[in-house]
């Protein structure tokens, strides 16, 4: 995380499933295309669930990292497509 700068920071820690990804979410769906988000977590189940919401939503999941029981999420929102 440290070449890509986040757009949006994003911290959840104490939250527990599901607001982590609740509040990633709302994050997200205020940003524009191609913006990134910074998550940074406590709840271990944080790294399965947003992986799984991100893979469904089609969202970009840069990076991962663990570091003292936090864990860090780099997101790029998907572009928007048109549908024509």
């Amino acid at each position: 995380m440290d070449d890509i700068k986040a757009d949006v920071i994003l911290d959840v820690k104490g939250l527990t499933c599901p607001m982590p990804v609740i509040r990633t979410k709302k994050a997200i769906d205020g940003m524009g295309s191609g913006q990134t988000l910074e998550v940074i977590a406590t709840d271990s189940a944080s790294k399965a669930d947003i992986s799984a919401f991100l893979s469904r939503l089609g969202h970009e999941l840069i990076e991962t990292k663990e570091e003292d029981g936090i864990f860090s999420f780099l997101i790029r929102k998907k572009e928007r497509t048109t549908g024509r």
